[in-house]
């Protein structure tokens, strides 16, 4: 193994070169920089040091990725001769040290100094913890903590940066932009967000502080937004409704706001989707913040439980299960989730499901169940005979005067039946005939009106002119 030393040379003034990067500076035989834009060029000339870098690279290279590859077979050509001495700026953002240190023949000792953020902290008070990430490396999951931004070497970077941003943070959100220099003092620009890609001059010495927004008047929120106000909503000078809802009194919502996230995903109206979306979320989080407070679970338990079942039951992903279709995925699942549950029997598996499962949704799994032990129909026709058959038997129960419940009960099963074999979703092919239901009744409604004839006075007959008008209409 070859041995270079990554020196750290901070932000770019020589008073933030500390005493550890000065003394491997001055002791070593090759000293290498990675652009003579650094004030530790100019304090290694001053020292009779000399030094080389890595600049005449940045010219030849075609891209980033081709500079990286280039300067990391340079330094270990040179580390093969003798002990290297490789200065960056900081050693956590250089994507040369990163590649270095995935390779098994260089042997890395990096010597740490001033990180390139501390001049930006030092000039700006900032609300602690906050994230330091530098400009080509920003990845944006939340907006709770202040973000300090390094290295925003140009316009476009800063307007990359800036598109990223405005997903979490609103565009009014507080943000002190420190111009180029590498002076131990840096002065600051107090702008917004939207402003970070409009400043005059830009360099690998520039960055920004950026702040989050002042909690519950934003314009974008995100999910730790979603807890922290329903912990609000909780607490003991919070909403009387919110504070006296319990696990038992809101599981109704859970089930109400899903169905009508999934009507909204059947009329494909995306903003109502999000809406729905959001109010199923805040079961979520509300049933995570009462369980937090009484003990039941967390919401670190809710998605620690999600994540280990995902990654169980995808081990074709995560393990060494083989599956190529999505057949092969299910089949997977199915045997994991026997694993899971311990072996138990075809009925065993019906009596699990839910009863608070959508009846006809219930229905579906129990036959789904025994198709896969082979009780099943061959094909949509049997299926279809046995809902003539159970509507015969509804007739023959309502001719007689007895109470037809059971057998229609049999109609509906054996209809899901039929629906399941000839592929359709029984609730989505419901939801469509309800809604076919609404619209040609909507247009008898409005032609009666047009011919001011009340309904309630119309006879069936009549009621059947208007009905084939309507599906002519429609």
């Amino acid at each position: 193994m070859h041995e270079i030393i990554v020196v750290t040379l901070g932000p770019g003034a020589r008073q933030h070169l500390t005493l550890g990067a000065v003394e491997a500076l001055r002791s070593a035989k090759t000293i290498v920089l990675r652009t003579v834009r650094h004030g530790a060029a100019e304090w290694l000339t001053e020292q009779n040091l000399p030094f080389t870098t890595l600049d005449v690279l940045y010219e030849q290279s075609e891209d980033f990725d081709s500079l990286t590859a280039s300067a990391t077979d340079h330094l270990l050509a040179l580390a093969r001769k003798g002990k290297v001495c490789f200065g960056v700026a900081d050693p956590g953002s250089d994507e040369v040290v990163r590649r270095l240190r995935s390779l098994e023949e260089a042997k890395l000792r990096v010597v740490p100094g001033v990180m390139l953020a501390s001049p930006f902290l030092a000039a700006q008070d900032t609300p602690q913890p906050l994230l330091v990430c530098d400009a080509m490396r920003l990845n944006v999951y939340d907006a709770q903590r202040p973000l300090c931004l390094t290295e925003i070497n140009s316009r476009a970077l800063a307007g990359d940066c800036k598109l990223k941003l405005l997903e979490h943070y609103d565009a009014d959100a507080p943000l002190y932009f420190f111009p180029p220099g590498e002076g131990g003092t840096r002065r600051c620009v107090h702008t917004t967000l939207e402003e970070l890609d409009r400043q005059p001059r830009y360099n690998h010495t520039a960055g920004a502080l950026l702040l989050p927004g002042t909690p519950f008047q934003k314009i974008r929120y995100d999910v730790q937004d979603l807890v922290l106000l329903m912990r609000r909503l909780r607490a003991p000078d919070g909403c009387p409704w919110d504070r006296e809802q319990t696990h038992q009194s809101l599981s109704r919502y859970l089930v109400e706001e899903a169905n009508e996230a999934a009507h909204a995903i059947y009329q494909q109206d995306w903003a109502a989707v999000a809406d729905e979306l959001g109010d199923v979320l805040l079961q979520v989080i509300f049933h995570a913040t009462v369980g937090e407070q009484t003990g039941t679970m967390t919401l670190g338990d809710i998605t620690t439980a999600i994540c280990t079942k995902l990654i169980n039951r995808h081990r074709h992903i995560f393990g060494g299960d083989r599956a190529q279709t999505a057949q092969d995925v299910s089949a997977n699942w199915d045997k994991i989730k026997e694993e899971e549950r311990g072996r138990q029997t075809v009925s065993q598996k019906m009596h699990s499901l839910p009863h608070s499962l959508p009846p006809l949704l219930r229905a579906l799994k129990v036959q789904e169940a025994a198709r896969k032990v082979g009780f099943d129909w061959p094909d949509a026709r049997g299926a279809l005979l046995k809902v003539h058959e159970e509507a015969d038997e509804v007739l023959q129960e309502v001719k007689k005067g007895g109470s037809p419940a059971m057998e229609m009960g049999d109609l509906l099963f054996a209809g899901v039946n039929a629906a399941r074999l000839l592929g359709v979703n029984p609730d989505e092919v419901v939801s469509l005939a309800t809604e076919k239901f609404i619209n040609r009744f909507e247009i008898m409604e409005k032609t009666l009106i047009c011919e001011q004839k009340a309904m309630k006075s119309l006879t069936l007959q009549e009621w059947d002119v208007y009905w084939e008008r309507s599906k002519q209409a429609e």
